[in-house]
């Protein structure tokens, strides 16, 4: 028997109506996933960690002398007391050690840097015959 528009009327009429505000999300259903990506953890051993340290502080320069301490101690409170400006202490400070470096160096590193500045000209100067 199909339904008329009296018949749903009353249908409705009948039907007790539900309270549905009473929990907010009472019907609502999440359905997620959740991923474990393999994430790899390193395994340190003592042995690790010393050999490391002891790479990574063999690189550092060693230790700067008290004159130097002063030296550049004093360039920077000028700097700050407004005596110089940060330019031309940072110029001052960078040719000083610049110059004290170079003068360390004994006659057998600076033949060796002359040899590997001679044949790093000397290659550039293949490479750009090879070019041209």
């Amino acid at each position: 028997m199909p339904r008329t528009a009296e018949s749903t009327r009353e249908d409705r009429a009948v039907e007790p109506r539900a309270e549905t505000h009473a929990h907010e999300g009472a019907g609502l259903h999440l359905h997620t996933r959740t991923l474990h990506p393999p994430v790899p953890i390193p395994y340190l051993t003592r042995d690790d960690v010393r050999i490391t340290a002891q790479s990574a502080t063999s690189r550092l320069p060693g230790r700067a002398s008290g004159k130097d301490l002063v030296f550049y101690g004093g360039l920077g409170a000028l700097t700050v007391a407004g005596a110089l400006e940060w330019p031309v202490a940072l110029a001052v400070g960078g040719a000083t050690w610049l110059v004290r470096s170079r003068r360390g160096k004994g006659p057998q590193e600076e033949e060796a840097e002359a040899r590997a500045e001679k044949s790093a000209t000397r290659e550039r100067g293949s490479t750009k015959k090879s070019v041209a």
